[in-house]
């Protein structure tokens, strides 16, 4: 048997490395036909790739040569999901994993960031908070984002209307990205219709480190007929901007669940706000009428 030396093992295994390091890279290149060409490092030049966030998730296909394309462009529109990603091996191709990660990016700066101060006042809302001292403990201490502190009942007291018929209430909840996304074409399309229905509507505020309950504790001092609640929802990777809007008839410390009423999934791509807006202003009125929400009335 020949015996090698040390410089010649070293030199066959960096030969076998660098057929190895090219034949991968040109397979990626071959079944991303959507990603653009690399090239050489060595030469300095600057790689530019396309934002993976800019298509929609309802469209873009990355199975090689599917047998019914037309069939899985069908799924594809029907749902968010992330099917039809195709494989390399048993591990997900490069750009769904990289659009994975950034869609996860995306609902962890919804979770954490704070509704901006120029869009409150854009939007001409003033500020209240829970007895959350700062995110981490709205995060882990759910209790408490439901329990206004005493000086946010000072505030409402001082600027709002008492016992009007419908009072707004816009909360951060747990994605700051809906609230800024959607209140801005919901609002209008709310009081506009409640204006249509000539319902008296207090004036609206924002809530910081809010959850849904904190609606019973705002009404034991306002006293209002109907509280609607704009309130971002737990982000998905399938969006992060979604919002809900919760309507109660007269809540008050030991309201439940089930005497809210509750339309979900307001986003450019779920329920539009414009459209919804308009729902929500007759939903209230309905509520107002039979002096109900929840399971407790047939809406």
């Amino acid at each position: 048997m020949a015996l090698f030396k040390d410089e010649q093992i070293e030199g066959i295994v960096q030969k076998v490395l660098e057929e190895l390091k090219n034949k991968r890279a040109s397979t990626e290149v071959k079944q991303h036909s959507e990603a653009p060409e690399l090239s050489n490092p060595d030469t300095g030049k600057t790689i530019e790739f396309p934002d993976i966030t800019e298509y929609s998730l309802f469209e873009k296909t990355f199975i090689k040569d599917p047998i019914d394309q037309e069939y899985i462009s069908r799924l594809k529109r029907l749902t968010p999901a992330r099917i039809a990603l195709g494989r390399t091996g048993p591990r997900y191709l490069t750009v769904p994993w990289l659009r994975f990660k950034a869609d996860h990016a995306s609902a962890m700066d919804a979770v954490f960031s704070d509704v901006s101060d120029d869009f409150l006042d854009q939007m001409n809302l003033f500020t209240v908070k829970t007895v959350v001292r700062d995110k981490d403990e709205y995060l882990t201490r759910p209790d408490l984002g439901k329990i206004l502190s005493e000086e946010a009942k000072e505030e409402i007291r001082k600027r709002c209307q008492l016992k009007p018929q419908v009072q707004i209430i816009v909360v951060d909840g747990l994605s700051t990205k809906a609230i800024e996304a959607n209140v801005p074409d919901f609002l209008p399309a709310l009081l506009e219709g409640l204006k249509s229905h000539d319902l008296e509507v207090g004036m609206p505020f924002f809530i910081k480190f809010g959850r849904v309950p904190v609606m019973d504790d705002v009404n034991e001092v306002i006293q209002s007929d109907v509280v609607v609640e704009l309130v971002g929802e737990r982000p998905g990777l399938g969006t992060a901007t979604s919002m809900s809007a919760y309507l109660c008839w007269r809540p008050r410390k030991g309201t439940v669940e089930s005497d809210r009423t509750v339309v979900s999934n307001i986003h450019e791509s779920g329920i539009p706000p414009v459209e919804a807006g308009a729902h929500v202003a007759s939903l209230v009125k309905k509520i107002y009428d039979k002096k109900g929400s929840g399971i407790n009335v047939n809406l």
